[in-house]
């Protein structure tokens, strides 16, 4: 286990522990039914992809070191939470990675059913957008602490193309839904500030699919205010996936990590 999973663990379970002093007043972050969050991510991403051809295996490449795609990349984040009563909740979120690269290769690559040689100038185009959505139930809440668990489901679009002058442009996509465990917690430090923190796990092989997910998030929330607040975290995921059917055959892998930061509507 990584050590970010370990401290991201340990921190959930503190937050179930009681504390000495009684319960804060109300903070709006613990006990408002209704969050909504728009904000943005700025992230790190390492990748690698495969597109494996109709006859054989594909290259796999390096989507930074061969094809020059940005390493880090700001894009959108959103999220929702409900509660719906005293400790059920209804989550969703969203956050999207938008690459480009241009850069002439040191390699040959077969990339599905076209053979891009070594030394052409290749553009390449990397869009991955992550939908979740989950219900959890808080095994132990009190207006000022949290810790429950919960079941999700990952919906990511993984869309990779590669294109040269007079070799055309190949691209490899996929949409697939991934099941999660959600273990989350939270707790207030005030009536104003509170830490929360989550993550998501999964590992599946089912016929012509591989998946695996790990995504948490830790944040730090500011409610100055009755209904606006602002909130600023981190945000990870590492995700692999391999198919030997459908629209994408071949696999990709990617390390997601970074920081991110909101506006927060309570009602």
């Amino acid at each position: 286990m990584r050590a970010w999973e370990r401290t991201t663990i340990a921190l959930l379970l503190c937050t179930g522990l009681p504390l000495a002093h009684a319960d804060l007043g109300l903070n709006h972050e613990l006990n408002d039914p209704l969050v909504i969050a728009l904000g943005a991510t700025y992230l790190r991403n390492n990748g690698q992809a495969q597109l494996n051809t109709s006859t054989g295996l594909g290259t796999l490449v390096d989507l930074q070191d061969t094809l020059g795609t940005q390493q880090d990349n700001a894009g959108p984040y959103a999220s929702l939470r409900w509660r719906f009563s005293e400790k059920w909740r209804l989550e969703a979120s969203y956050f999207g990675v938008f690459e480009s690269g241009d850069k002439t290769i040191s390699q040959d690559i077969h990339f599905g059913d076209v053979v891009f040689p070594v030394n052409t100038n290749v553009t390449s185009k990397l869009n991955f957008q992550d939908v979740r959505g989950s219900v959890g139930y808080s095994v132990y809440k009190t207006n000022d602490k949290e810790l429950g668990v919960g079941l999700g489901l990952h919906v990511f679009s993984y869309d990779l193309s590669l294109s040269a002058p007079k070799l055309g442009t190949e691209a490899g996509n996929v949409l697939a839904p991934l099941p999660v465990l959600s273990l989350y917690g939270g707790f207030a430090l005030d009536e104003q500030w509170a830490v929360g923190a989550r993550l998501d796990w999964f590992q599946l092989t089912y016929d012509n699919y591989h998946g695996g997910l790990t995504s948490f998030a830790l944040d730090l929330l500011y409610t100055p205010f009755k209904h606006v607040g602002f909130g600023i975290g981190w945000l990870g995921m590492e995700l692999n996936f391999s198919s030997t059917s459908g629209s994408f055959q071949g696999k990709f892998q990617q390390n997601l990590q970074g920081p991110v930061a909101f506006v927060t509507v309570n009602f």
